[in-house]
């Protein structure tokens, strides 16, 4: 099936996910020339007729992030210069999720600045997967599409006999209604992480709640960073009894 109207871009962190795109779609992939300029500015040319089209421009937010960032800014603000007709920016990770409260005095909170940046730049729309709390999207004041990897990991874990004798675990409290989620469809048993974090990046495991004695611990959480909290947490489940411990998550930042 073609689309007539549909125009998929990319920056230049996503070019082999806009081709995958492009190919389920039955479209070609629209051109745009991202570079820079000696002096590190970020320069974005269009070479297709975008004019009255349905576009799609996906650019991820991964490292380095204000990199990427500011290409699917200035890509945002060049099609809305070429007349498209809707623009919808499709985030496969959010970058700058994390601030998102004033948890002390003095701090911003980024991911309201970045979603009303986007706004501003010119997305009528904006497609993002797994975002790190789902309250992030009443910080966009147009509509958002957030969509779940659960089903593909589902698949995925069903196919490879992995879900017998199984317990899905988070790894902290904020994880707990996309780990019960997973827990749910698999239809197995649910644990969770008890961690208190002193400083940033770092993570102490207090307390395991549920039963992992025995069973095949699946760690699953949105974003691994330093993998701290997965390793902690990890260490904590087989002192527990568990006798196997893997991990799934949607954003591999490392």
């Amino acid at each position: 099936m073609a689309y007539r109207d549909l125009k998929v871009l990319c920056g230049n962190a996503s070019i082999e996910l806009a081709r995958g795109a492009c190919r389920h779609l039955g479209i070609e992939q629209g051109q745009a020339v991202v570079q820079k300029f000696s002096d590190g500015e970020v320069h974005v040319q269009i070479g297709d007729n975008i004019r009255g089209n349905d576009l799609f421009i996906i650019n991820s937010t991964c490292p380095p992030v204000n990199d990427h960032l500011m290409e699917l800014l200035i890509l945002l603000d060049a099609a809305k210069r070429a007349s498209a007709a809707r623009i919808t920016a499709v985030l496969p990770y959010f970058g700058y999720a994390r601030q998102d409260r004033k948890d002390r005095p003095r701090v911003p909170i980024t991911a309201k600045l970045v979603a009303n940046l986007l706004t501003a730049a010119g997305a009528n729309r904006v497609l993002a997967v797994d975002l790190h709390c789902g309250q992030l999207q009443g910080f966009f004041d147009i509509p958002l599409d957030h969509l779940s990897s659960e089903i593909v990991f589902v698949k995925h874990i069903i196919e490879c006999g992995m879900n017998e004798n199984m317990v899905v675990v988070s790894p902290d409290t904020g994880s707990v209604a996309r780990a019960r989620e997973l827990a749910n469809r698999l239809e197995v048993p649910l644990a969770i992480v008890d961690k208190r974090r002193p400083k940033k990046n770092t993570t102490e495991v207090m307390n395991i709640i549920g039963d992992v004695r025995g069973k095949r611990a699946l760690l699953f959480d949105d974003m691994i960073d330093t993998a701290g909290t997965l390793c902690n947490a990890a260490n904590a489940i087989k002192a527990q009894g568990a006798i196997d411990v893997c991990a799934c998550a949607t954003h591999p930042v490392l």
